[in-house]
C-alpha cells in the first residue's frame, strides 16, 4: 500500500498553517504548542529541532518523545472524517492534532481541549 503524500510533507510548513488558524481566532502560538507538547511530549526545543530539520510528518509523529495515551479521548469530525474511526495510525495522530487546533480555533478552553 502506498504511503499517503501528507506523510512526506515537512512539518515545518504545515505548524505555521496551524498558528495562522489559531491566531485567525484570538488564539496564540503559545496554545498551539501547548496542545503539541500535551499531545507528543515535545518540548520547546524537541519542536524547535523538528522545525529546524525540516521533518516530514512522519518522522515528527514517529520521533514524538511520548504520545499522550488520552489521545484516545479525542471524539470528532474534521473534514467530514471522524478521527476516532481513522484506521491508520499515523493518519489518526495526524487527524487528532487537526481536531484539537480547531478545537482551539473555535475557542473552546484549554482544559477541555487537553482532556
Amino acid at each position: 500500500m502506498d504511503k499517503h503524500r501528507v506523510f512526506g510533507m515537512e512539518f515545518a510548513k504545515v505548524y505555521p498553517l496551524y498558528i495562522k488558524k489559531a491566531e485567525r481566532k484570538g488564539r496564540t502560538k503559545d496554545e498551539v504548542d501547548q496542545i503539541i507538547f500535551w499531545m507528543t511530549g515535545y518540548d520547546r526545543e524537541g519542536l524547535q529541532r523538528q522545525l529546524d530539520e525540516h521533518s516530514d510528518i512522519e518522522t515528527f509523529f514517529t520521533q514524538a518523545p511520548a504520545m499522550n495515551p488520552n489521545c484516545s479521548l479525542i471524539k470528532g469530525v474534521v473534514c467530514g472524517v471522524r478521527v476516532e474511526e481513522v484506521e491508520d495510525p499515523l493518519m489518526q495522530k495526524i487527524r487528532f492534532l487537526d481536531k484539537l487546533v480547531d478545537e482551539l480555533a473555535k475557542g473552546k478552553a484549554m482544559e477541555k481541549i487537553l482532556r
